[in-house]
């Protein structure tokens, strides 16, 4: 019995020993074949292969990148697509511009109309020039800026050229762009000195208080220390809105009492500017009708205040003109340009108007360059104004 049982002992350590480490062996890949990998890895074998990550150490496809805050008018690919560059700075800006002008590109619009006339024209007669000044001059051109443009256009083509509608056509958007070109600043607010005061000027609701507040946004966002100085001491509600613009924006807001001297608000601000090492000053200033002298002679008097706080302050007086007043805002323009050394004008809610044009008729009256459009509500709808992108986005082509 003693026999039996070691026999049977020694049967299962043999199994153990030997048979299943046999099958073990078996299952397990030999290590050649380990390399090799499976027949669809072994196709590509003249290189050596990376070494094996997790599951989780894996790389997709391609790097995840952030996705840009997506400007209007712009199209962000989705993440993995291969895409053409993205379209240069101009033509983002012709676009953005192009929907802020909607209304003057509409039928009804300045470009609308003039589009109508040329897209039938056959040649360009007399009758013909007489339409597209009538068109010029309803869209707040004006009647002499709308003279100077026809005018250049016929010394500038050749009589067979006058019979090509498309020849015709670039002359005229040509010309255009070269009343815009005054001479003097340009595009948007510089810091030239330390502080650089900035005054604006104009009549009641043309938008001054707004333009202060998103001209401030944009300028906190570069980097730049601004000061606002409330200087509509005779309005309430616009001194509130820009402390509400201040708060939203980080800006230090200089207030006076209700109906205090404006001057000495703006002498305050740029006092204030000056101790906290802050680079802008922009200036409110109470609407001064056009017409008034003796609210223009007040006018006056704040921009030699601000001398006296800072020697050859205010460094800019920009006029706030809204575009919507059509022929009335070139004479608010006029008044304003003979009381104060205007730098520049800032014309808002060009986007409410289909007459896009008053913007050559300032331009060529005035020889005052446009600094800034409004084209609507955002900070960012307030742009800096380039005399060849502003003549593509009124009068150039959709596909341009």
């Amino acid at each position: 019995m003693l026999y039996v049982v070691i026999g049977i002992v020694a049967l299962v350590l043999v199994y153990f020993l030997f048979l299943r480490k046999g099958g073990d062996e078996q299952s397990e890949p030999r290590p050649d074949e380990a390399k090799k990998g499976p027949p669809s890895a072994r196709k590509k074998s003249e290189p050596p292969p990376p070494p094996k990550r997790g599951a989780s150490e894996a790389p997709p496809a391609e790097p995840a990148r952030p996705v840009p805050s997506a400007r209007p008018g712009a199209s962000v690919p989705p993440v993995g697509a291969v895409s053409a560059p993205p379209p240069g700075e101009r033509q983002l800006a012709v676009q953005m511009l192009r929907r802020g002008l909607a209304k003057s590109r509409s039928e009804e619009g300045f470009f609308g109309r003039l589009r109508a006339l040329f897209g039938g024209a056959k040649t360009i007669d007399s009758a013909l020039a007489a339409e597209i000044q009538e068109v010029l001059v309803a869209s707040d051109v004006g009647v002499e800026t709308s003279n100077v443009l026809l005018e250049r256009v016929r010394e500038g083509l050749e009589k067979g050229d006058l019979s090509d509608p498309d020849k015709v056509w670039e002359a005229l958007r040509e010309e255009a762009q070269k009343v815009l070109a005054v001479e003097g600043r340009t595009g948007g607010i510089q810091q030239i000195a330390k502080p650089t005061v900035v005054l604006f000027v104009g009549v009641n609701g043309a938008g001054k208080t707004t333009s202060i507040g998103k001209l401030a946004t944009k300028l906190t966002a570069q980097g730049h220390k601004v000061v606002l100085a409330a200087g509509d001491t005779f309005r309430a509600a616009a001194v509130q809105q820009l402390v509400v613009w201040g708060q939203r924006v980080g800006c230090e807001v200089v207030r006076g009492k209700d109906g205090a001297d404006p001057g000495s608000v703006v002498f305050d601000a740029i006092k204030k500017a000056q101790e906290s090492g802050a680079g802008i000053v922009l200036a409110d200033t109470a609407g001064r009708l056009h017409t008034k002298q003796n609210l223009m002679a007040e006018m006056k008097k704040i921009a030699k205040t601000a001398e006296k706080a800072l020697p050859e302050a205010p460094h800019e007086i920009l006029l706030v003109v809204d575009a919507t007043t059509g022929q009335n805002a070139l004479a608010q323009a006029r008044e304003f340009k003979e009381a104060l050394p205007l730098t520049g004008i800032i014309l808002t809610k060009l986007d409410g108007t289909a007459k896009g044009g008053v913007v050559l008729g300032i331009a060529n009256r005035l020889a005052l360059p446009v600094r800034l459009v409004g084209l609507g509500e955002r900070p960012e709808d307030l742009r800096e104004f380039a005399a060849s992108e502003f003549v593509e986005a009124l009068l150039g082509r959709e596909e341009a």
